[in-house]
């Protein structure tokens, strides 16, 4: 191998590839270099004589537009693979572009197809230019799945044939490799704790005429949620206390998430927690709501608040799932994870989790889980218990509330 470019997600690539390099003895030797910051300073990471670059997923696009046909990286590694399983994306196209100049390219993920088997279709293209599963996704569709949700002219799902898993699987052997975490490496017992959180009368009122009506109406402002997906997010926001409106002002409708989280802290005697919020009035109301006790308190922006964080610096730690859901090592920081805000992504909570519970962790990690009894929270804590289609499960929980909804107005 002459040079090798590793794409990852934006956070993994600022601090995590080089830093678990250094670890190594036998890793010492290799000059790393970061490809990030303005194009001038990319560009100057690129001139930068090195045997490994490595690369935000968000510049790949912007990498092979650099070079065109002069791509010089003949090793390719994805890290966190799943995030180019969408053919359409700007960065599968590009990647696509170069593959015949990429002599070896590997994939890394812990979920390859969290959205079920269509996922699979541009990471194996990837790596074999569709000789297993198609040339197109067309192909792939064609062969291996039947159209499910559709109106007249619009297919909106597939569910697979029966036999594809077990064909599938067996197509991409060759060249795929499954490894449980468990099976190689010690890993800690993981508990899973579901807080519930019982709205009070006024808050309860407040949900039920917004998932009946899709209008609420307070002193501050008026909130309309239109189409099913903004209504389930409204949902999911009214169960952490606060709901945007038009204008993007948090309207703060109760408290009763907000205390629980405390006295779950509280019950924590002191040990450190890693929060992860859904909204940013979310981050805004917990960092409210943490500043009269004295905490050290902090929310994840970059590797500076990784090291800090391992380092026993950090009392609770805010974080968007989204924001270190991948390749960070946060396991010497503590060992308790609190979901004040529910998502619906598997691969994200999933991921999430993980930040905690892998290799290294020298304590049972504790995953407390605040839900809203009789809300959307408890849809989505069944649809990630079942680990099933997330689009599915949405789709399936709002229809049976909106239904219910009708039933309890007649």
């Amino acid at each position: 191998m002459q040079r090798v470019l590793i794409i990852a997600p934006k956070k993994v690539a600022e601090g995590t590839w080089s830093k678990e390099a250094s670890k190594w003895d036998h890793l010492q030797h290799l000059r790393i270099s970061l490809v990030r910051g303005s194009q001038q300073q990319r560009l100057r990471a690129l001139a930068t004589p090195a045997d490994v670059y490595v690369i935000n997923r968000d510049n790949v696009a912007w990498l092979v537009n650099y070079f065109k046909n002069a791509w010089p990286f003949d090793m390719v590694v994805l890290d966190e693979s799943s995030s180019f399983k969408n053919w359409q994306s700007k960065r599968f196209k590009a990647l696509k572009l170069v593959r015949s100049r990429i002599n070896r390219l590997v994939e890394l993920t812990g979920t390859p197809s969290s959205n079920g088997l269509i996922d699979l279709w541009a990471q194996i293209y990837l790596l074999d230019g569709g000789d297993r599963l198609g040339k197109t996704i067309g192909q792939y569709r064609e062969r291996f799945f039947d159209p499910d949700k559709r109106n007249r002219t619009t297919i909106f799902s597939y569910a697979p044939k029966d036999g594809s898993m077990e064909y599938i699987q067996k197509a991409i052997g060759d060249i795929c490799i499954s490894m449980k975490t468990e099976d190689y490496l010690e890993m800690p017992e993981r508990i899973y704790d579901e807080v519930p959180v019982v709205l009070d009368s006024p808050a309860a009122k407040a949900y039920k005429q917004l998932e009946r009506e899709l209008l609420l109406e307070t002193d501050e402002g008026m909130i309309t949620a239109g189409t099913a997906g903004v209504l389930t997010g409204k949902l999911l926001q009214l169960c952490n206390g606060a709901v945007y409106d038009g204008d993007r002002r948090a309207l703060t409708i109760h408290q009763c998430k907000i205390e629980a989280f405390l006295e779950v802290l509280e019950q924590l005697n002191g040990q450190h927690a890693l929060v992860f919020y859904n909204f940013q009035h979310d981050r805004d109301r917990l960092l409210a709501a943490l500043a009269p006790l004295g905490l050290r308190v902090r929310v994840y922006q970059s590797t500076a608040d990784e090291d800090a964080w391992n380092a026993g610096e950090i009392d609770v730690l805010l974080a968007h799932p989204a924001s270190c859901a991948y390749g960070l090592n946060l396991q010497n920081g503590g060992h308790h994870i609190i979901w004040f805000g529910l998502v619906w992504s598997l691969e994200q909570y999933e991921q999430a989790n993980k930040r905690l519970h892998r290799q290294g962790q020298k304590h049972p990690v504790v995953i407390h889980h605040l839900v809203v009894q009789g809300g959307m929270d408890e849809d989505v804590m069944e649809s990630l218990r079942a680990k099933g289609d997330t689009q599915e499960a949405l789709l399936a929980a709002l229809k049976k509330r909106i239904k219910k909804a009708k039933e309890g107005a007649s």
